[in-house]
């Protein structure tokens, strides 16, 4: 299995900590040499050992933000034809 490559390229905020000092952090992250993408996750006290968590793109976050907010989303999804 190939190396896993990461470098945090900019701290944004950490949301909680539990008992063994991992905490849950809002980060952008380059993924094997990628642009950066805002990425929420666990994090070892030292960053060399993660848990799952998911990778959001610009877009990505912005849409949350809105939902967060409580905006009403334009959506260009065709609700009569699923119906």
């Amino acid at each position: 299995m190939a190396e896993l490559k990461f470098e945090i390229t900019e701290h944004l905020g950490v949301l909680s900590e539990n008992a063994k000092g991992w905490t849950k952090e809002l980060n952008k992250v380059s993924w094997n040499e990628r642009p950066a993408k805002y990425d929420l996750r666990e994090w070892s006290p030292d960053h060399t050992r993660m848990g799952k968590g998911i990778t959001l793109t610009d877009e990505d976050v912005e849409m949350l933000r809105k939902i967060l907010n409580g905006e009403e989303i334009e959506d260009d999804i065709d609700e009569s034809a699923i119906l």
